[in-house]
């Protein structure tokens, strides 16, 4: 298999993973779209460099959180030019279905980037199925840490979205 086809491959395998990282760091479409074209370039270019040593799925969202922090860096000092792309692709069966699925996605995709950035890429990485070891071994940090950040995440995000909510008490 060719190398463009074995790229033709990964992207069939890992494309939506790596849409939905892009999406977490940029809300709008247009930067969103170059950041995504950023993030396939990077990934093209480090394919090379991956020696097993991590599963091809954990090197690859490395390797997009990576540019995606870049992008994030580099956009930081330019204000928001549209808000957040309200024609998430939804495969609800009913119209008020979608509308629900679609809010409570805007909703949660706003909460997420929200997040400082420390807590922002464990709880990117756990959406994406990431077991907190292997996040900890991508971000190069201690398990603990990485716990410690998830239960953080957690509660900004429960609180974002759920603001009415009271906190719960424990005895």
């Amino acid at each position: 298999m060719g190398r463009d086809q074995t790229f033709e491959a990964l992207l069939a395998e890992h494309g939506a993973m790596l849409r939905r990282i892009a999406s977490a760091y940029e809300a709008d479409r247009e930067r969103r779209r170059e950041l995504e074209q950023d993030i396939l370039l990077a990934v093209w270019r480090a394919l090379a460099k991956h020696r097993g040593e991590a599963p091809l799925r954990a090197f690859i969202a490395r390797v997009a959180h990576n540019r995606a922090i870049t992008h994030v860096t580099r956009e930081a000092a330019e204000p928001r030019r549209q808000p957040l792309d309200d024609e998430t692709p939804s495969e609800a069966p009913t119209p008020q279905d979608f509308a629900e699925t679609r809010d409570l996605h805007d909703r949660l995709g706003r909460a997420v980037r929200a997040l400082p950035l420390s807590l922002r890429q464990p709880a990117l990485l756990t959406l994406e199925g990431f077991a907190p070891a292997e996040i900890a071994d991508m971000l190069g940090l201690n398990p603990n840490t990485i716990s410690i950040r998830l239960t953080r995440a957690r509660a900004a995000l429960r609180e974002a979205l759920n603001p009415d909510a009271s906190p719960e008490v424990h005895p």
